[in-house]
């Protein structure tokens, strides 16, 4: 573990009181333990008050024994995932590595209050239409299945001809879902332009915040495309960071629903 948990000044460790240098030492001989201990039960394994760990924690430069655990977890799994990729070959390791890096960034792009807009939409709508081309009708498709069981009627659509069709006749109280990496196909586009007209309410999943479907759309939801594809001559991008969105709400409707 970084040593840099407990770098502290002379000074400020002679500032601690007993209790607090205990409590310290039994952290340093406990560090594997701690990440996963609540600040209740390290109270009561370490035999000291809450405060006194809120405490040390301030002494020791954190804002609480929340930033405090949250830095441990995230040295731990470095020194973790270094070990695990010590001996893949390092093309390999890159590509695991870009993969982490897409959904981290994805992830980091999202805001509680839209995802909350968003489940609210699809809760109230009567009816989901979801439109997809080329690679992201796989996540469509899932989408669509995952509302079904739960009970929400919705059918998604491939096909360009029926995508320009469908999106004429959806009524006000239905909500349409685009899915799509660029944000620019073109059925994809007139049929937002369509729902627009009919003042229907739209969300779409993209990679590209510049796109015609974001600036159409009600809502966005943007994922993170890193730069570098295996297949660069090819149009089969990763739409990873698109799927972790969709599961995200998915799993968010979900918990609404069941509460």
């Amino acid at each position: 573990m970084d040593n840099s948990l407990f770098s502290i000044s002379s000074s400020t460790y002679n500032s601690l009181s007993e209790s607090e240098r205990y409590l310290l030492e039994y952290i340093h001989e406990n560090i594997n333990d701690i990440a996963n201990m609540s600040i209740v039960t390290l109270s009561e394994n370490a035999t000291v008050s809450t405060a006194t760990i809120v405490r040390l924690m301030k002494k020791l430069g954190y804002d609480g024994y929340t930033s405090f655990k949250y830095r441990l977890k995230q040295d731990k799994k470095m020194i973790d995932y270094d070990d695990l990729l010590g001996d893949i070959n390092e093309n390999i390791k890159q590509a695991i590595q870009k993969n982490e890096e897409e959904v981290k960034r994805t992830i980091q792009l999202q805001s509680i209050g839209q995802i909350e807009d968003a489940v609210q939409k699809i809760y109230d709508a009567d009816k989901i239409y979801i439109f997809a081309r080329g690679f992201s009708e796989m996540i469509a498709k899932e989408m669509t299945v995952k509302f079904q069981v739960m009970g929400k009627t919705c059918e998604t659509h491939d096909d360009p001809n029926i995508i320009r069709i469908k999106s004429s006749k959806i009524e006000k109280n239905e909500l349409a879902i685009f899915i799509s990496l660029s944000g620019e196909t073109d059925e994809l586009v007139e049929a937002c332009q369509n729902l627009n007209l009919k003042q229907v309410s739209t969300i779409t999943i993209t990679a590209n915040v510049n796109s015609n479907l974001s600036k159409l759309s009600d809502m966005t939801f943007l994922g993170y495309k890193s730069d570098h594809s295996l297949f660069p001559e090819y149009e089969v991008r990763s739409r990873l960071s698109l799927n972790v969105i969709a599961r995200i709400l998915m799993d968010a409707y979900v918990i609404r629903t069941m509460n």
